[in-house]
Formats: structure tokens, C-alpha cells, sequence
């Protein structure tokens, strides 16, 4: 590769626009493709954008356990974030139809909490490890006085127990990271865009013009693509970052990932309600919940917004769509708004009824209950759901390397539900392993292609049909029933 060749990037999610912009930075001729026109839906899902990265709010944070290496590429990329709030605020990067009023990224925090009697192990390693890394009281554990003693003197005390726990008469058992909170992230993809824009990175939005048909060939080398309207476009390397397409346009990802489906849930707060001031980002921080407690566990959420939506997700079942494709294997597809208006010969706009998983709405609601009564007194129901889908990857690493046995070709992928934080910065390394350079590094290492050795992977690939998590195998309703459902339990 030599600075000005042409690259081709498909998809304009996270790994797509941060790829694009920093290619462009780095003086190459980059052009983006994505079917979804997002100069018109603006990146968001209330307007019709259907991926993964268009989103009201994802979570930011930066302690990672012990996996040392994600914890420095999130203090590189909350930096980030901070410049670009500073950029919008100056008025020196203003994408059109935001203001400098706009923010990327809001520092409420990021609590991990647990049902557990003590500090778990995931919790005290997020603390050691920050630590360790010179990031002194960044970490603050709900069950150490001095760190609640540090988090009042901060202004930081109802972030220490967003559910109000200890007037119940409970002990809220977590961890709060402080350096985290939460990116908006549909202005954040906005502003990528623009970034990439300005940077001289071209864009070709639609359904044809920007649509995928198919990889052009060469031998073994990837020369290019053709799009839905049948034209040809040529590039030295050409770099998938489609999302949960990437395993379906891309056998050779077989055993390695697949898109799984998480579950969202949208309810909405009324102005003259007490809940609006409490479930502000002003006293209210992001938070995840039994994270590692299978079925039962695996809830994250938001403040409100500026709309009044408060947003609650659930991946500790991770649904799977396979279907059978031309060669004869079962890969889970993403059963997106897009991908249903499609099979019906609909137009992929606005609101569709989607149906949605019952267990997900249970496990949602009984937390709800327990944690948030409040819901039920202010007689808040939900207002609308959504099934997202990610790329989870068999060990929750990226995939960022070359194909193997396919010159001029690469991939972006396997976000496995906690890429977005990087949309300020991952594209520069996916540029430094596209020029192979510093790949020596410990998260370089961990994004390589690689298969599934002797130890027990974190996520299941690839069941089928016939796997417990498949759509087709578990209790599905319309949104409006799940809503109306919910109400009434409620």
C-alpha cells in the first residue's frame, strides 16, 4: 500500500466511519459504501437507520478487568471524546443540522453492579488494574467507605446508587468508573461522518449506488467491488466492516463470529415527572447488571435523554436468525428492519412492528420491578423496543486483519457489543494494520484471524437452527403486544 491508492470501505458503522477518517487522514483515497442512507435518516433508529451503531446512547468506560489492553484503548479513546466535545463547542467541527451546543460524549460514569454479597472478582480486577495504570480513584466501589467518602466529595453520590438502594434498606454492591458515561450516539456517527468528510473520505449512501453485490476478483487478489446498480468500483484494498453482514457476506469467518441479537427496550419520561430529574445523566450514570450471570443477568442502561427516552437492553441471551445460504450453510442473518422490508417489498422507513423476544421482556421487566418501581407508580410503560444486532466474535476480540488467501482484502468486524467507545480511534489502528506497522501490540495480536483452540469460548458460533438461542426456537410477540403486555404487568 502506498499513500494516496484507493481503498474501499464497506459499511459506515463504527469501524467503517473511524476506518474512513483516519485512511483519509493518512492521505489515501478512501470511498465508503453503505446501503442505508444516513445523510437522511442522520444515523437515527426513531428515523429509520437500522445498525448496530445507529443508537440513541451506547456506553463509554474504561476499566476492563484485566484485559489490560482495551483498558488503554479506552483512555485513548475518552481523550478523543473529549476533543471532540471541545471541537463541537468551539464551533470548529460543527456538522450540519447540529449546533455547538451538541455533545458526543457525556461523563455521568459507567457503574458495573451485581447481586453479589461482595466486590466480584471482574469488579476488584477493573479496580487493580486502573490502579495500576496510574489511575488513581477512578474506580469506586460502593462497598469501600473511602470510595463513597470520594465520590461525595465529587458530587458523585447518587452515581454510587442510581437505584436508590439504600433507601430500600439494601447495599449496592458495584463499581463505578468514573472516566466513563455514555457517547449520543447518533450525533457521535454524524460527526465522524463530517470529520471524514473534511478529511477528503467520499461516501455513497443508497440502497443501490450503495449496496454490496459482490467482491471482483483478480485471481486470489479482491480488486474491487461491484454495487446493487451493477457498476464497478476498483481499489488496492478493500476492508468489510458491515456489521452482523460481515459473517454472512464472508464464509471464510465461519467458527469464528456471527451476528447475535440484543434486546432494547424504550420508555418514556414525561417532563412533569419526579423520574425526570432523577434519571437525568446529571444524577443518574450508565450502568450494566449481572453482566456474567447467564439468562437471568446481563442488563445495561442509560439515563433519559434529552427526548425522555431511558433505554434498558439485555444480552444475557444472545438470539441468533440462521439461515440456510446459497452454499448450503446456516449463518445467523441480521432480521433487521431493512432486511424485513426487503423480503416483503417494503420501503425501510420509519417505524415497522418487530417482533420481539418474551424471555428478554420478562428478565427486563423483573429488574424494572425490583429496581425501579417507580416506573409503575408514574404509570411509565414502554414506548417502543428494538432488536440490535451485533458481531460477537467466539472470545469477544475484533477481527482486524487481513483475509487469509485473499490478497487486497480485510476486515473490520466482531464488536461483540463494546466497540462503539472506539469510534474516535479504532480506525487508526485498523490503518496501522493495514500498513503493518506496530502489530506487535497485545490488542493487534488478539484481533488476528484465528480459530477456537482447546479452551472454552466465551460465545457459542454458530449453532444453527436447531441451538436453543435461535429465533425460530423461543417465544416471539409483536412490539405492540410485548407493550401492551408490559403495561399491564406493570
Amino acid at each position: 500500500m502506498e499513500k494516496g491508492d484507493s481503498v474501499i470501505v464497506v459499511g459506515a458503522g463504527v469501524f467503517g466511519l473511524s476506518t474512513a477518517l483516519h485512511l483519509a487522514r493518512r492521505g489515501y483515497n478512501v470511498t465508503v459504501f453503505d446501503r442505508q442512507a444516513y445523510d437522511e435518516s442522520q444515523y437515527s433508529y426513531l428515523q429509520g437507520a437500522d445498525a448496530a451503531s445507529a443508537d440513541i446512547n451506547k456506553i463509554i468506560r474504561s476499566a476492563y478487568g484485566g484485559q489490560t489492553e482495551y483498558q488503554s484503548l479506552s483512555t485513548e479513546a475518552i481523550a478523543a471524546w473529549h476533543e471532540w466535545n471541545e471541537e463541537l463547542a468551539s464551533g470548529r467541527t460543527v456538522p450540519p443540522g447540529m449546533t455547538s451546543k451538541d455533545r458526543v460524549f457525556i461523563a455521568n460514569g459507567n457503574i458495573s453492579m451485581s447481586t453479589d454479597e461482595e466486590l466480584p472478582p471482574w469488579e476488584q480486577a477493573c479496580i487493580d488494574g486502573m490502579e495500576k495504570a496510574g489511575h488513581h480513584n477512578t474506580q469506586l466501589a460502593t462497598t469501600d467507605p473511602r470510595h463513597c467518602e470520594v465520590a461525595a466529595s465529587r458530587g458523585q453520590s447518587s452515581y454510587m446508587d442510581p437505584f436508590q438502594q439504600r433507601r430500600r434498606g439494601q447495599n449496592p454492591v458495584g463499581v463505578l468508573d468514573t472516566t466513563g458515561g455514555m457517547a449520543i450516539a447518533d450525533k457521535a456517527c454524524r460527526l465522524a461522518l463530517h470529520k471524514a468528510r473534511e478529511a477528503s473520505a467520499k461516501f455513497i449512501f443508497g440502497a443501490q449506488a450503495g449496496c454490496l453485490q459482490s467482491l471482483k476478483f483478480k485471481g486470489n487478489r479482491v480488486t474491487g467491488i461491484e454495487t446493487r446498480d451493477g457498476k464497478s468500483h476498483q481499489a488496492a484494498m478493500t476492508i468489510l466492516a458491515c456489521g452482523g453482514w460481515t459473517p454472512v457476506l464472508l464464509p471464510e469467518l465461519d467458527g469464528l463470529c456471527e451476528a447475535t441479537a440484543g434486546s432494547v427496550i424504550l420508555m418514556k419520561i414525561p417532563t412533569n415527572s419526579p423520574l425526570w430529574d432523577r434519571l437525568g445523566p446529571q444524577q443518574f450514570p450508565t450502568f450494566t447488571f449481572n453482566m456474567r450471570a447467564g439468562s437471568q443477568g446481563g442488563l445495561y442502561g442509560f439515563p433519559r435523554n434529552e427526548d425522555g427516552y431511558f433505554k434498558v437492553g439485555y444480552r444475557g441471551t444472545k438470539y441468533t436468525n440462521p439461515v440456510r445460504q446459497s452454499d448450503g450453510k446456516e449463518r445467523s442473518t441480521p432480521a433487521t428492519r431493512w432486511s424485513v422490508a426487503e423480503r416483503d417489498g417494503a420501503q425501510p422507513v420509519g417505524e415497522r412492528l418487530t417482533d420481539f423476544p418474551l424471555q428478554a421482556c420478562q428478565v427486563i421487566k423483573t429488574f424494572l420491578d425490583e429496581y425501579l418501581p417507580e416506573l409503575c407508580e408514574e404509570n411509565i410503560s414502554i414506548a417502543t423496543t428494538r432488536i440490535c444486532w451485533y458481531t460477537d466474535t467466539f472470545d469477544n476480540h475484533f477481527v482486524i486483519d487481513r483475509v487469509p488467501r485473499k490478497q487486497g482484502l480485510m476486515v473490520a468486524t466482531g464488536g461483540s457489543g463494546h466497540a462503539f467507545k472506539y469510534l474516535p480511534n479504532i480506525g487508526n489502528w485498523v490503518v496501522d494494520v493495514m500498513e503493518n506497522v506496530n502489530t506487535d501490540r497485545k490488542a493487534i495480536k488478539a484481533w488476528r484471524w484465528r480459530a477456537l483452540g482447546s479452551g472454552k469460548p466465551i460465545n457459542n458460533v454458530m449453532e444453527g437452527s436447531q441451538g436453543e438461542r435461535a429465533l425460530g426456537n423461543i417465544a416471539l410477540s409483536k412490539e405492540s403486544v410485548v407493550k401492551q403486555s408490559a403495561k399491564a404487568a406493570l
